[in-house]
């Protein structure tokens, strides 16, 4: 089988690796439109589950991931100037770059083709692939080629966010909320390497044009927010894309769905196919469970029928499982764009509801009743709230997935 995957992110190599592992037949190629070692964006996160799946499909990669991440445990929160720390759940970061770099390495050792610097325009440019994989990301240039056909969608989030770095070496996920004279901003940032953290910074609209960010230029916007988060960074810089002089790249988050994740030939993996809020921390993740569900559809179906059956099993299995974690991404983002509702509680109160921020009842619920929910009393005053102003059904749909929704890993 002749495999083209366009896009060389974790998605498109991972699968490659997978589809060698199968079968040494396979031709396989990954289509890179950057130059080799070119690469945007700083750690990403994951947790132990990903790494028991990773070792169960190729222990060889899952290795080297493991050797080149760092982990932690809990976190911090600064609210203001109070802290407060959390024993909480293990996890993992990896820098983009070098998760990119080993799966590269493992996909070449397995006679997998990559063609860096190599712009792929539509499917025309791939006629002689039995299986076209567009793993090009949220902005999928394959996917808008026939958004039609797939039922794209997408929606834009409220508040603006930038994906920066700093030197600043932190040893557990830490969360840093500023009030300004325009509003609320706030940080997530987590160290990935012995060099380097991840510092996402987020904020209303309003706090964003308040604060001047639609106008300043790169380097200003990178010295303002050094200096809203002092505390935070210790001294330490922030970092900005290198491959940008002048425009800072705030955005608004993308969610991307489609109605069908294949046509004819061509399938959508990771965030070509969907995206998912960056405050669930789920992305790459995500990402890597498309590759091992399109590997495993591709190796269970056989006959001439094999390629739609593997791409129909494929995007049934993955939608099935995407549905609890789109969700608690959704409630997720709604809950930072509601964020004043909640500043009001003590820093301790605060770091529980960012625990549990992916929970449907949070928008419905006053936050100090919240509290309550895991004692039987406080359950029973909930509901009787929500139902009288939601009504039972829903009331009841609420609570009956909040428990679904407990398994989705926290950030």
């Amino acid at each position: 089988m002749k495999i083209d995957c366009v896009g060389g992110g974790p998605a498109s190599l991972y699968l490659a690796v997978l589809a060698k592992l199968q079968d040494p037949a396979h031709e396989v190629t990954v289509h890179e439109r950057h130059a080799a070692g070119t690469t945007y964006g700083w750690g990403v996160t994951y947790w132990p589950d990903l790494l028991r799946d990773l070792y169960a499909h190729d222990p060889e990669s899952a290795r080297l991931i493991e050797a080149g991440s760092v982990s932690w445990r809990g976190g911090f929160a600064y609210v203001g100037d109070r802290t407060t720390a959390h024993d909480g759940d293990p996890g993992h970061a990896i820098g983009r770059h070098r998760m990119r770099m080993i799966l590269a390495d493992r996909a070449r050792s397995l006679g997998v083709r990559i063609e860096f610097g190599k712009e792929i325009g539509g499917r025309a440019d791939l006629p002689d692939a039995d299986l076209v994989v567009a793993g090009d990301g949220a902005h999928s240039g394959l996917r808008t080629e026939h958004a039609e056909q797939f039922g794209t969608r997408v929606g834009t989030g409220a508040n603006r966010f930038i994906w920066l770095g700093t030197t600043r070496v932190l040893t557990a996920f830490t969360f840093a909320f500023v009030e300004t004279g325009h509003g609320w901003i706030w940080c997530y940032a987590y160290g990935f390497s012995s060099e380097h953290s991840t510092c996402v910074v987020e904020c209303s609209a309003a706090t964003w044009e308040g604060l001047g960010f639609d106008r300043l230029g790169n380097e200003d916007c990178l010295r303002l927010l050094e200096k809203l988060f002092a505390g935070l960074l210790d001294g330490h810089p922030l970092l900005g894309r290198t491959d940008i002089e002048s425009h800072a790249q705030w955005q608004a988050f993308p969610t991307v769905t489609n109605e069908a994740w294949s046509y004819g030939n061509l399938a959508l993996i990771g965030d070509a196919a969907h995206t998912t809020h960056y405050s669930i921390g789920a992305g790459t993740t995500l990402a890597l469970r498309d590759a091992m569900g399109l590997a495993r559809a591709l190796e269970s179906a056989a006959g001439p029928a094999r390629i739609p059956a593997a791409l129909a099993a494929y995007e049934r299995d993955r939608k099935q499982a995407l549905l609890s974690v789109q969700s608690a991404a959704r409630h997720s983002a709604q809950w930072y764009e509601n964020l004043p509702r909640y500043m009001g509680l003590e820093p301790h109160q605060m770091f529980a509801l960012l625990g549990q921020r992916h929970s449907p009842l949070l928008p419905y619920v006053p936050p100090q009743l919240y509290f309550h929910l895991d004692q039987a009393v406080g359950r029973l005053q909930a509901l009787r709230w929500l139902k009288q102003r939601l009504g039972p059904r829903l009331a009841r749909t609420l609570q009956s997935r909040r428990g679904a929704e407990r398994s989705v890993p926290r950030s």
